[in-house]
């Protein structure tokens, strides 16, 4: 089992949770983007991928090379899709779980959204990360990763 994050916009808080859990558990985790990122030494169970520039390459990266039960970090909503449909655990850094329950109508509304935003309709951005946001993630992550370790260990398990 991996832990991938779509790096590229992962506030450093959500890093620092994803750090702190992969040293604790040994998990192997991978950071994807676009540029370089400094990893800590300490956490050795931690890495970075540079994929090359351009739209959409990390988010290739991490659907070609994630399995069926492993973690996801993005809030990149088609990216959730493609992982959700491979039976990936997907968080994004607020907090919210896309699962096959909930994808569609998440991109759904993105879509919508996109279209309002075409039509020159102003839209709301996202809020500012919050100190909320950071505890909703760490509380959800948490708990999919726990269900993504027990997957582990029971496809394991002759």
């Amino acid at each position: 089992m991996i832990v991938w994050v779509d790096a590229d916009a992962a506030p450093q808080e959500v890093k620092q949770i994803v750090f702190r859990a992969a040293k604790r558990l040994g998990i192997e985790t991978i950071l994807v983007a676009n540029r370089s990122l400094d990893i800590p030494p300490a956490f050795t169970t931690v890495r970075s991928v540079q994929v090359r520039d351009g739209a959409d390459e990390a988010d290739r990266y991490i659907v070609a090379n994630g399995k069926m039960g492993d973690l996801a970090i993005t809030a990149d909503l088609p990216l959730a899709g493609l992982l959700v449909e491979k039976g990936i655990f997907v968080v994004d850094p607020r907090g919210d779980e896309y699962s096959p329950d909930t994808i569609a109508t998440r991109l759904s509304m993105r879509n919508f959204m996109d279209e309002l935003r075409g039509t020159g309709m102003a839209v709301g951005s996202s809020a500012p990360y919050q100190e909320t946001d950071k505890k909703a993630f760490a509380a959800t992550f948490d708990r999919l990763l726990t269900k993504a370790i027990r997957k582990s260990k029971a496809s394991e398990t002759p």
